[in-house]
């Protein structure tokens, strides 16, 4: 048994680093193209390769549009808080290499972002067009995040401001029916003034 967690875990080591050095490795022979010197994005090209790896990324790991593909190597199950879903690495070896990958949102990210800067540098104009379509969902899925966790506030602040108002009808209801009557005290001018 314990042979066969070690050989799994090798393949697993051995996957993580093939993959590692494909990566090197596409990344030096982008480096080292005549033309790849002279490459230099803006600033706004970093702003949209930004959002669109942060969305992309989400996407690969999270969204059921990407499930049939990452189902060889990863399982929704529920989240441990109760809170929803999340995706995990099944299986041993180099599927539970690949399945760390696909689970994980900044390890896909990191390949598709280098994708999208080749895709930049190669066919630029129409990378852009990709860029904008997913930095704009991806400020959408920001956008709506917001919106929900400030809903989320509101129902719970109202759900206690609710719960503390019945509490104090509660309270209220059980003290006396007849008001206590305070005597007047006198104001610094002399006026009388009922307390309140």
């Amino acid at each position: 048994m314990q042979n066969q967690i070690d050989a799994s875990r090798r393949t697993e080591y051995q996957t993580k680093l093939f993959l590692a050095g494909l990566f090197l490795a596409a990344f030096a022979v982008f480096i080292l193209t005549q033309n790849a010197r002279q490459f230099s994005p803006s600033i706004f090209d970093l702003a949209l390769l930004s959002l669109a790896t942060f969305r992309l990324g989400r996407m690969v790991a999270y969204d059921t549009v990407f499930e049939p593909l990452r189902a060889p190597f990863c399982v929704t199950v529920p989240d441990s808080t109760g809170a929803g879903d999340t995706v995990e690495p099944k299986g041993t070896g180099a599927r539970y290499a690949m399945g760390q990958l696909l689970s994980c949102p900044l390890c896909s990210g990191t390949w598709i972002s280098a994708g999208l800067i080749y895709a930049l540098y190669f066919l630029p104009t129409p990378t852009r067009a990709f860029l904008f379509i997913i930095a704009a969902v991806a400020i959408a899925e920001m956008l709506g995040s917001v919106t929900e966790a400030l809903s989320w506030s509101g129902q719970l602040a109202r759900a206690r401001s609710g719960a503390v108002l019945n509490q104090k009808k509660t309270n209220h209801s059980a003290i006396s029916v007849h008001p206590v009557r305070m005597k007047p005290r006198r104001h610094h001018n002399g006026i009388f003034r009922q307390p309140g």
